[in-house]
């Protein structure tokens, strides 16, 4: 089926959402991909260096260990989806919903943006309004959270070293440091909205979005920030509802995911890097400097961080693999593992699971047809 053809199917919203999982949108992450790992073979590849590599029984433990990590954090993922939903998603429903969440992730950014896409998504699977919204909604705050909470607690243990290699002090962060300071206080920002608007006072919060929108170049967002209010009050009142153990289960499903992501990176250097030394604090210092890393890379212009992050590797952990080689070789490893995996995998589920919304569309049409006629 066209994708043109399956559009009509969908209101203009729906349509919005679906242009931006449609497969067609990883050309330009893979285009971009390529290209930086071209231009990094260009200026740092020496074959032999590469030929040095001793592929060992060492160096495939790891790798397989990157793929069980990576498997873990999908489980991770799933796993918070299916609390949340409160079990109304089946463990199957939540890993194809998954790679669908993930797919659209990896081709952000895009014109209706992440959580219009998961609304919809979501939406067809014939999940309660409060429910969409609590997921949605609660997930911004429960992935936010992890960042803003855990990255202060990892610069207790090692200062500015972790924003990137050879800081000792926050005089010399240089501009990477200070892009990493702006991109931590955007987060908080946003997520401390997000939380006052579920946790304290929503209708206040939706009268804040609603009034910004008096503005003249806000003006033509006011439906979007109605609905957003609207959504807030929904997602509020449904919070209100859950124990203590709901929003534990989900916060530790959410930090098990995030830990996964940074983790098989570490997995991915100590196969290559064998010098590398395995005791915990090294690998956890390692973990830190992922973990601002990736902050740098969560507002990257680029779809999914593509071109961005490979060629940010390779000097942000200068000091953990120094060889220009090995860091090409590993970050296309670790984006081929991470990153275009799932653009793989989009690319065969979300077809496959359009064909199944309109076909229980066509059945419960038939049924409704049927009964009139009876």
């Amino acid at each position: 089926m066209k994708h043109d053809d399956t559009l009509k199917h969908f209101d203009e919203e729906q349509q919005e959402a679906l242009r931006s999982i449609r497969v067609s949108r990883i050309i330009l992450p893979v285009l971009l991909g390529i290209v930086a790992v071209g231009y990094l073979l260009w200026r740092q590849f020496d074959p032999h260096e590469f030929a040095k590599i001793d592929w060992t029984a060492h160096t495939l433990f790891w790798i397989i260990a990157c793929v069980f990590i990576l498997v873990v954090r999908h489980l991770a993922y799933a796993t918070r989806l299916h609390i949340l939903s409160e079990g109304e998603f089946g463990w199957r429903k939540c890993i194809e919903l998954i790679f669908i969440w993930e797919f659209s992730s990896a081709v952000s950014p895009t014109a209706v943006g992440g959580s219009a896409v998961a609304f919809f998504v979501l939406a067809q699977e014939k999940l309660s309004t409060a429910k969409t919204a609590t997921i949605v909604l609660y997930t911004i705050v429960l992935d936010s959270f992890f960042f803003i909470g855990t990255l202060p607690v990892l610069f207790l243990f090692f200062g500015s070293n972790m924003i990137r290699p050879g800081v000792q002090t926050l005089d010399d962060i240089g501009a990477w440091g200070f892009y990493f300071i702006f991109a931590y206080s955007l987060m908080a920002i946003y997520s401390s909205i997000f939380y006052y608007g579920l946790f304290v006072n929503p209708e206040q919060m939706k009268r804040l979005l609603v009034g910004a929108t008096r503005l003249g170049f806000l003006k033509r967002y006011r439906r979007k920030a109605v609905a957003l209010g609207n959504e807030m009050v929904l997602a509020s009142n449904h919070l209100k509802q859950q124990d203590l153990r709901f929003h534990l289960s989900a916060f530790l499903a959410t930090a098990t995911a995030w830990s996964c992501r940074f983790i098989l990176l570490n997995c991915l250097i100590i196969a290559f890097i064998t010098a590398l030394p395995l005791d915990f604090w090294t690998q956890f210092e390692l973990y830190a400097r992922l973990e601002t890393m990736f902050v740098i890379i969560a507002f990257s212009p680029t779809p999914g961080g593509a071109g961005f992050v490979e060629i940010l590797f390779g000097g942000f952990l200068s000091d953990y693999v120094s060889n220009p080689t090995y860091a090409t070789l590993i970050s296309t490893i670790w984006r081929l593992l991470s990153y275009y995996t799932y653009l793989l995998a989009g690319a065969i589920v979300i077809p496959n699971w359009i064909r199944e919304i309109l076909n229980e569309r066509r059945r419960l049409r038939q049924e409704m047809a049927e009964e009139v006629a009876g």
